[in-house]
């Protein structure tokens, strides 16, 4: 629909491309942040540090527990396993620039830094969404349909989800990037915001962007619209159906689909906020974006683990056996 919709305006966008390489003169954009205080900055390299340690730390722990124990042959851990790579991935397209940024007098990116930024984050940010949708079908085949379980989620499933969620990421995030690229930009050049993001760059391109933010809206917003409904509304059949189920089986299953739950409206919450709406910007969107750019990639290890008894006691002898077999062999 969205790429009907580009053939239909065509002629549109090669002229505004055209205006473009006449009108384009902006060739970096400056970043204006959260505070232009030097003490606040420092306090805010600390923070935004320590979050992004945690992040790298928080989930490569998952990831190694996963992928060095038995836990890889279910399809929920495998899925987990690509979940925190992904995090790590889109937090690293973002939270290492901010971190810089917050010590640097002058906080820019070129143009075609720009660009690419963009198409990262909606690249695994789009894939990290499809990967719960993923989740969340393999806990309503396990709930709902325990006995074909391990025929419907076989690895070949699994992988081809990982592929189609890989591959609906792309598409989203080509569009994003096609839409930025074709917008001119005469100057100014200040970006309100800590990254590059559609709205932020539509607001100081110079022509009328209200096609484009529809488009935007249709390709962002609706999509994490339409994927939030389908998510909760598989959660709601499965909650529903655990009502059959025996006492310790509903709770081992609560437990697992609150996890998932809380990861959802954590990343969705913020992101449905600002992508739902028309094409416009405002102050609190820099610190509704640190909710899926950061704090719901150092939460998600947590998230999955604190109620996790499988997935603690796997940790437990992955870590202590790699930490002291190590000691062992060295002594």
């Amino acid at each position: 629909m969205l790429f009907f919709f580009f053939s239909e305006k065509n002629g549109h966008f090669l002229k505004l491309k055209k205006k473009m390489n006449n009108r384009n003169n902006v060739t970096e954009f400056i970043f204006m942040g959260f505070s232009p205080n030097i003490q606040v900055q420092i306090l805010y390299f600390v923070i935004f540090l320590f979050c992004y340690i945690a992040i790298l730390m928080g989930n490569f722990i998952v990831i190694i527990s996963i992928t060095c124990s038995q836990l890889i042959e279910q399809p929920m851990y495998f899925f987990l396993a690509y979940l925190s790579f992904m995090d790590v991935c889109y937090t690293s397209t973002v939270t290492p620039k901010l971190i810089s940024d917050t010590l640097a007098e002058r906080k820019s990116i070129s143009y075609t830094n720009c660009l690419i930024q963009l198409f990262t984050v909606h690249f695994f940010g789009g894939v990290e969404v499809f990967i719960l949708t993923g989740m969340a079908y393999d806990r309503y085949v396990a709930i709902c349909k325990p006995l074909h379980y391990m025929t419907i989620m076989s690895r070949h499933r699994c992988n081809t989800l990982i592929v189609a969620a890989c591959g609906g990421g792309f598409v989203h995030s080509f569009a994003q990037f096609l839409l930025a690229f074709l917008l001119p930009f005469c100057g100014p050049n200040a970006i309100d915001h800590y990254f590059c993001d559609m709205y932020p760059l539509l607001k100081l391109a110079c022509t009328d962007t209200y096609n484009l933010g529809l488009l935007v809206i249709a390709n962002s917003g609706m999509i994490a619209l339409v994927v939030f409904m389908v998510l909760m509304a598989s959660y709601a059949v499965i909650l529903y159906t655990l009502r059959a189920h025996s006492s310790e089986s509903r709770q081992k299953a609560l437990s697992t689909c609150g996890s998932h739950i809380t990861v959802v409206v954590l990343f969705f919450g913020p992101s449905l906020f600002i992508y739902i709406r028309p094409a416009t910007t405002f102050q609190e969107d820099k610190v509704l974006a640190l909710f899926y750019t950061i704090i719901a990639p150092m939460f998600n290890p947590l998230i999955y683990t604190l109620k996790n008894s499988e997935m603690k006691n796997t940790m437990k002898k992955v870590w202590s056996r790699n930490l002291f077999g190590g000691r062992k062999q060295l002594l």
